[in-house]
């Protein structure tokens, strides 16, 4: 295993209940990220700083950008358009409205502008399932039986996909077919069952390795395009979230964390639970893609 450890840096100290979904907008050159229980999608600009919000009503599991002043975002159980001039959010359609220990979580957008993301069931039944929402509006069911749908992406090939069911402990790859959007053959890529800690999202570099925040597990993991661990990365804090590559070269690490369901112990040993973070890295990250 790779003992290289990247400079890191608490960029924003904003103690998050639950940070996630962190996307990196490179026409704007920001970060955006979601407070999921504290409904907010969040604009971090770290040229100055500065981060400002908005409060979207509604639980906030994923976000993509849908063009200019667009956001597409997930909440509890609804997909919706958020305008990021205004702050306005238009429904487009509704999700798993009859299951309500249910709720939208993690996604993102497949090179081909598809928006992919997931449910998860709050009991952690393997009721939850994967979906894609296409240009023409129309959502198409890509998996079930999950319990947390978690952590995807695309190798930099498009070959294949990767999804995450966090109570599980394992990362699936999928054969990817880009022109249909269709996934087949699932396999395990990761299984963590031996480890006290849960993958939660991910991100992919321009090499095809797999960089995952382990909920509980006080690390980022990098797995290589075989599965195998190559370097694990230690935080300052027990509950990573999620991470993507930002910055003018794509080699900054953006790190989301928690503070949610922590102990006073807990949060005494993991003092800035919820704050932003930064991985000064060599390796080059893929682009967020757009809807």
């Amino acid at each position: 295993m790779n003992k290289l450890q990247y400079p890191l840096h608490n960029v924003l100290e904003v103690r998050a209940r639950l940070g996630e979904g962190p996307m990196w907008d490179s026409n704007q050159n920001l970060l955006y990220w979601v407070d999921i229980f504290n409904h907010r999608v969040h604009q971090f600009h770290p040229a100055t700083g500065k981060n400002c919000f908005f409060d979207v009503g509604d639980v906030v599991g994923a976000i993509a950008t849908a063009g200019a002043d667009r956001l597409i975002i997930a909440l509890r159980h609804h997909l919706a358009f958020l305008n990021t001039q205004t702050g306005e959010v238009n429904t487009i359609l509704e999700i798993e409205e009859n299951l309500p220990d249910n709720r939208l979580n993690d996604g993102k957008c497949d090179p081909q502008g598809r928006f992919w993301f997931g449910s998860m069931c709050t009991l952690e039944k393997p009721q939850a399932s994967l979906y894609r929402y296409d240009h023409d509006g129309s959502l198409h069911v890509m998996e079930t039986g999950l319990t947390i749908s978690n952590g995807l992406g695309w190798s930099p090939d498009q070959k294949t996909f990767y999804l995450t069911d966090s109570p599980q402990q394992k990362i699936y790859a999928y054969d990817f077919n880009s022109i249909t959007g269709n996934i087949t053959n699932r396999r395990i890529f990761v299984d963590l069952t031996h480890e006290p800690f849960y993958p939660d999202g991910l991100t992919i570099d321009s090499k095809g390795h797999i960089w995952s925040a382990m909920w509980d597990g006080w690390c980022v993991i990098r797995f290589n395009p075989k599965g195998e661990e190559i370097l694990r990365i230690k935080l300052p804090v027990q509950l990573p979230t999620s991470c993507t590559f930002g910055g003018e070269d794509l080699q900054t690490l953006y790190i989301t964390t928690a503070s949610v369901g922590l102990s006073q112990a807990e949060i005494e040993k993991s003092f800035y639970a919820g704050d932003l973070f930064a991985l000064e890295t060599d390796v080059t990250g893929l682009p967020a893609n757009n809807f």
